[in-house]
């Protein structure tokens, strides 16, 4: 990764000692000045910070704190021995993404603390704060008179300034795949989605929320809480105080160990991250999560080439082909993955994934033990691997590999340089990943720290093979594809399966309109988009998507990944010419703009395309139909394009009628502007070519 500008520190260090009275407290405002946090250490020696936005409170005072395995917590009777401030400002290039130059830029507090009692703990906080929100992290730096802590619970506080409106999913310890749910803080109530009959996975102790978690004030401020840098720690949720308007950090727990997180010191912790921003889109536009990440480990990973995929999966969800051959209707088969790679080099698609290629699949749900059920480097008998690459290749078209883990993790574990290694003998460099079930070994949670480090270290082991991984059943998106750009896209959320699933009637309109500012904020989301065949009656009568095709073509610019699927059935696509907008896409951004967006009800993203001069919009709304003014100024000075807008036909209706659009072609300059209309669950997207 290049960087291309750094700017000198500014260092300015303030000593204080212990008896002087300033050195409780001590204060940082953005580059900007808009964003202000003071620290300050209470009558009993507790951390606590609050938050500004325009002199306005967005945190009230908050403590910061642990409570330790058989050693007293460290939230009290601190002294401030040290205070420093610096400045920061770099531009640095991200290898694929949504923009090629990132610009990180932050003014930093340090705070160095120690306990006034017998074992004068050493804790360090640090606030880095930046134009578009800020980020704090503990550090334990190396003292003698700690060298390991082990964490029961993290009381990092935040105490809101009001019962604010928040789009939240419940806290729970194995899966992220719920529906979001609209409410005041005070109404949320996320033990009542716990022991979900359709969610098998699922563990929700307690009332606590997921993140990222957005919110929006009575004055129309957009809050959006997560975290950032997740490294052998434990994911965090949000436990709500319903009537005090508090979230406090609970992070995921083990039932096998008894505690949270267990960690030598020296280490860091997590950023605890705070977005803040006027407007909704604002939030989709800031790259804070990344910038609190460390910079590329990795060096060059051009083999990695982003890209759109077709596959082997839509139809397994279908009932049209299975994974397993003993159903006799196996879909991972040379015959078919050749077909797949035919329509994907005709249609400029440069990939294809297929699931269900490998033995074990008779085996694997419903049973206790899946220690050893699949290997990674055996095919069924039907699947021709080294022929359908070689095929593949002869076309244009990569293979993306799949690992089903069935959350068997000592499996994988043991597996891992084997299969990465059958990988780059093949030349192929993606790999979608899967971790279906409860954890084993039993007692552990897809979100605790034992499987942040299985998700981690997966990665890092892949870069070694040229392997770069879309997770899916993943730990949350944290900004760590900055620091290993192989970490590339992942699940993480309600995606489009459950659709072809009918559980609880589907994602509803709304769905995907507040993803854009919830999991989006945190990173790229591998959703599937593209179905044509909105009603599927020809195999599951009963089931739908929820949205017009118009809006299908759009998530292929709202919702980012650097990988997208084209993830209907062949035939569904064939003489469609809406087509024609799936093989013109780009895929890897130059830029990205947010042309308007209120969370959970509309939102329109226009991107540049790497290395062209093209442009893409695409533009979706829930369940109420609209009318969007799109303004063209974006676009460059004196140049002419033509723009080719997919729409929702007239009697266009998600229920009722999903499937008419309107295609039609005209001439913009940067001084156009266009008016269109968006039917309820619809959409549209516009391909921007430069004549």
């Amino acid at each position: 990764m290049r960087l291309i500008k750094t700017s000198v520190f500014l260092v300015v260090t303030l000593l204080f000692s212990c008896n002087e009275k300033e050195a409780l407290q001590t204060k940082i405002t953005s580059p900007d000045n808009t964003i202000q946090i003071e620290f300050n250490l209470s009558e009993k020696g507790e951390p606590t910070y609050n938050v500004q936005f325009k002199n306005d409170e967005v945190i009230k005072k908050s403590t910061l704190g642990f409570d330790l395995k058989e050693a007293p917590s460290l939230k009290e009777n601190f002294t401030l021995l040290n205070s420093s401030i610096s400045s920061f400002n770099e531009v640095w290039e991200m290898p694929w993404g949504e923009q090629t130059e990132v610009e990180n830029k932050y003014n930093e507090l340090k705070l160095e603390l120690q306990e006034v009692s017998e074992l004068k703990r050493n804790l360090t906080v640090v606030f880095r704060v930046y134009n578009d929100g800020l980020g704090f992290r503990y550090e334990f730096p190396e003292q003698e008179n700690l060298s390991e802590v082990i964490i029961t619970d993290e009381n990092t506080q935040f105490n809101l300034a009001g019962d604010h409106k928040v789009w939240w999913i419940p806290g729970d310890w194995d899966i992220y795949e719920h529906l979001y749910n609209t409410t005041k803080l005070s109404k949320i109530d996320a033990l009542s989605k716990a022991n979900h009959s359709n969610l098998a996975q699922t563990y929700i102790p307690e009332n606590a929320v997921n993140t990222p978690v957005t919110m929006k004030t009575e004055s129309g401020l957009h809050l959006s809480f997560h975290e950032a840098s997740l490294v052998d720690y434990s994911g965090m949720t949000l436990k709500i105080d319903t009537v005090n308007f508090a979230m406090t950090s609970e992070l995921v727990g083990s039932e096998i160990t008894g505690y949270k997180v267990k960690r030598s010191v020296p280490f860091n912790t997590p950023w605890r991250t705070i977005q803040i921003a006027e407007q909704a889109g604002d939030l989709i536009e800031s790259k804070l999560i990344v910038n609190l990440n460390e910079p590329n480990k990795l060096g060059d990973v051009s083999w990695f080439k982003p890209t759109k995929y077709t596959g082997i999966w839509w139809e397994m969800h279908l009932g049209k082909s299975s994974w397993d051959m003993a159903s006799g209707k196996h879909g991972a088969t040379t015959k078919n993955a050749k077909a797949f790679i035919d329509f994907s080099a005709k249609n400029n698609i440069g990939a294809v994934l297929v699931e269900g290629w490998n033995t074990g699949w008779e085996h694997w749900i419903g049973f206790e033990d899946r220690e050893g059920v699949f290997d990674f480097v055996t095919p069924y008998p039907d699947y021709d691997i080294k022929e359908v690459v070689r095929y593949g290749k002869e076309n244009g078209v990569e293979i993306v590999m799949h690992h089903e883990t069935s959350a068997a993790t000592e499996t994988y574990e043991k597996q891992q340089d084997t299969a990465y290694a059958l990988m780059q003998s093949l030349g192929i460099h993606t790999v979608k990943t899967g971790y279906v079930g409860k954890i084993l070994p039993k007692g552990e949670y897809h979100h605790g720290q034992y499987m942040v480090n299985q998700y981690n270290n997966a990665v890092i082991k892949a870069a070694k093979y040229e392997v770069a991984i879309n997770a899916h059943e993943p730990i949350k998106a944290t900004g760590l594809r900055r620091t290993y750009p192989n970490t590339i896209s992942r699940e993480g959320l309600r995606g489009q399966e459950f659709n072809a699933w009918a559980l609880d009637g589907g994602n509803p309109p709304e769905h995907l309109p507040i993803v854009a500012f919830t999991r989006m904020l945190a990173g790229p989301i591998d959703y599937t988009p593209g179905i044509f065949d909105i009603k599927f009656d020809k195999y599951k009568t009963e089931n739908q998507i929820n949205t017009t095709i118009a809006q299908q073509l759009a998530l292929y610019v709202v919702i980012y990944s650097p990988v997208q699927m084209a993830a209907d059935l062949i035939e569904n696509y064939e003489g469609n010419p809406a087509l024609q907008f799936i093989k013109d896409v780009g895929v890897d951004w130059q830029k990205t703009k947010v042309l308007n967006g209120e969370i959970g009800d509309f939102v329109t993203i226009a991107r540049k395309e790497k290395n062209s001069e093209n442009w893409f919009v695409g533009g979706i709304t829930n369940e109420n139909e609209r009318e969007m003014d799109i303004a063209f100024d974006f676009l460059n000075t004196n140049d002419v394009y033509e723009a080719t807008i997919y729409e929702d036909a007239e009697n266009a209706h998600w229920n009722d009628n999903p499937t008419a659009i309107n295609i039609r072609k005209i001439e913009i300059t940067n001084q156009s502007n266009l008016k269109l209309k968006l039917a309820s669950g619809g959409g549209f997207s516009i391909s921007i070519l430069k004549k």
